[in-house]
């Protein structure tokens, strides 16, 4: 009776052993005498003791920080640029038995594309041209892990820190783009305003009349003024009328 007991526990604590709780964001990957045999889906699941083991794997999007790069630009301009990469495990059996550390393997890898994608735009494209840059970054990124199992879902450039020095140097090239940019736009006007004073002057030559009443309608804008003392100027049209009556007369 003894021995039936302890057989009894025995068996008892071998089933509780084998019986394992896999969670819904978890994958189990299943050795049996050391070689790979199954993918364990979530739920509970028996895994023979001594016999079998298995490794749980989080197929969750995983969230990782690349640290701060140097990266040459392709016109000279040395940049610190971070970024940050979201990837999942797609394949368990590839991610455990293909790479000793999936994550560090995926880290170090993203931080050597960011470098080599980087480097070869110059820093107006890194500034202005973000998007495109970080789809390049996750095409190559999740073509050379897809051999481990892993599916890189995004990556996104943080920040894009510069020298001080470089700092300066584009405030001043601002500032000269917007003194120029005013320039031409001061030149412009000009050139408009001489172009229209060119065609009022060519209609009223045409027509001596119109330049009577534009001259009347000036006077009309000094009388009107308060406080002002007015001095009419005699035209050359008046002028030359009375010349050519004297020498009538005469």
């Amino acid at each position: 009776m003894p021995v039936i007991a302890v057989v009894g526990i025995f068996v008892f604590a071998l089933l509780i052993a084998s019986v394992k709780v896999i969670k819904e964001f978890e994958r189990g990957v299943v050795y049996t005498l050391g070689k790979f045999s199954s993918i364990r889906e979530p739920g509970v699941q028996i895994v023979l003791p001594v016999i079998q083991d298995m490794l749980r794997v989080d197929i969750r999007i995983r969230t990782e920080d690349i640290p701060p790069q140097d990266v040459i630009s392709k016109d000279n301009v040395s940049v610190k640029v971070n970024a940050v990469v979201y990837y999942r495990v797609v394949d368990p059996s590839y991610a455990i038995n293909r790479v000793e550390n999936f994550v560090t393997a995926t880290s170090q890898l993203a931080q050597t594309t960011l470098r080599e994608i980087l480097g070869q735009h110059d820093l107006d494209g890194m500034l202005s041209h973000r998007d495109k840059l970080n789809h390049d970054i996750q095409e190559i990124l999740d073509k050379k892990t897809d051999g481990w199992g892993i599916k890189v879902t995004e990556v996104a450039i943080k920040h894009i820190d510069l020298d001080p020095s470089m700092i300066r140097a584009m405030a001043k090239q601002a500032e000269a783009e917007r003194e120029r940019r005013a320039k031409i736009i001061n030149a412009e006007g000009e050139f408009q305003a001489a172009r229209q004073l060119d065609e009022a002057a060519a209609i009223l030559a045409q027509r001596p009349e119109t330049m009577q009443l534009r001259y009347l309608g000036t006077l009309g804008e000094f009388v009107n003024a308060k406080g002002s003392t007015t001095i009419l100027p005699l035209p050359l049209d008046l002028l030359r009328s009375v010349a050519d009556a004297v020498k009538k007369v005469a």
